[in-house]
């Protein structure tokens, strides 16, 4: 129930909203789900998911492989409820994904893994990022980490 409310609530109109199993994670803030299928359709494909509202280290970044790992240990073959309205630049959903009605996004930054996503002020998850960065959590014990967006500017791509 708590899904469905979450999809309803949060995506009106030309949403995609669905529930599916984890079948990859690429990095700190990007999947792939499986979409669960009704028995009279053939079996669906892995959506690659980008994570809305978060930005974590690249794969090549200090604590890359740390934010992959933490997102890999708490969703892989899990059953998440996704909702997503856009796609990014990469032509990946663009969305929430919610595990036992719990924001993983939230959870990624609360732990240190990835920083609040700073489109806005200090993003959706500012004051999360904020009690991570004052218990030095995950990537904010490190000595000066590089957001993401500046790394890419700075080295490119992980190849």
């Amino acid at each position: 129930m708590k899904a469905l409310v979450f999809a309803l609530a949060l995506f009106a109109g030309a949403a995609q909203a669905f529930t599916g199993v984890v079948t990859r994670v690429s990095d700190g803030d990007t999947l792939w789900v499986r979409p669960d299928v009704a028995a009279e359709q053939p079996a669906r494909k892995p959506v690659k998911l980008r994570l809305r509202g978060i930005d974590a280290p690249e794969r090549c970044q200090p604590w890359g492989p740390q934010a992959r790992a933490a997102l890999e240990a708490r969703v892989l073959h899990r059953r998440v409820d996704v909702a997503a309205k856009f796609k990014d630049d990469y032509d990946r959903l663009l969305g929430d994904l919610r595990l036992d009605g719990d924001d993983v996004s939230a959870w990624m930054v609360e732990q240190g893994h990835a920083w609040s996503h700073r489109y806005r002020g200090k993003g959706p998850y500012g004051e999360l990022e904020d009690q991570a960065r004052a218990a030095a959590r995950g990537l904010f014990g490190e000595r000066d980490p590089m957001q993401p967006r500046l790394f890419r500017q700075w080295h490119g791509p992980c190849g």
